[in-house]
């Protein structure tokens, strides 16, 4: 078991299964020893649970959570993407999150947080990354929250 594993397995979170592409695009490419992630939404087990606006219908605290298994996603596809060893990962370069959102919710950066706070319980300093968080009028399959990242590797 690596570092990264025991450190999963010590903050109790199970990983879920890499969501298959819902369009066509295949969910990451590697370039050099970049990992672009296609943007995850909040699938568990093979299901949308949270749909909605956030401002509307979805608070701040029900959207960074929603932004958090964005994040496990985002790590399951990653972990793929390594042939299954996360501890390969040497930073969390950039996030973009998007978070679907009314006209007068301006507290993305707070959304943000919650998949931004995942990454950097599970790599530490490697974990802290640039990000941008973004409002939009809707996002695919009317969820809240959609996520994409760039890690390195070696």
């Amino acid at each position: 078991m690596n570092i990264i594993e025991k450190k999963l397995q010590s903050l109790g979170i199970k990983m879920p299964t890499a969501p298959k592409p819902a369009a066509n695009y295949i969910p990451y490419v590697i370039s050099n020893n970049l990992v672009f992630i296609a943007g995850q939404v909040p699938f568990e087990n093979g299901e949308i649970k949270h749909t909605g606006k956030v401002g509307e219908n979805v608070d701040i605290d029900k959207a960074k959570a929603i932004a958090r298994i964005c994040g496990l996603n985002i790590l399951s596809v990653l972990k793929d993407a390594l042939d299954g060893d996360l501890s390969r990962v040497t930073k969390c370069v950039k996030l973009g999150i998007f978070v679907s959102s009314s006209n007068n919710f301006h507290n993305q950066p707070e959304v943000a947080n919650g998949v931004s706070d995942l990454m950097v319980e599970i790599f530490g300093e490697a974990g802290k990354h640039a990000r941008f968080a973004v409002g939009a009028n809707s996002l695919p399959r009317n969820v809240p929250v959609e996520v994409d990242a760039i890690f390195e590797f070696k």
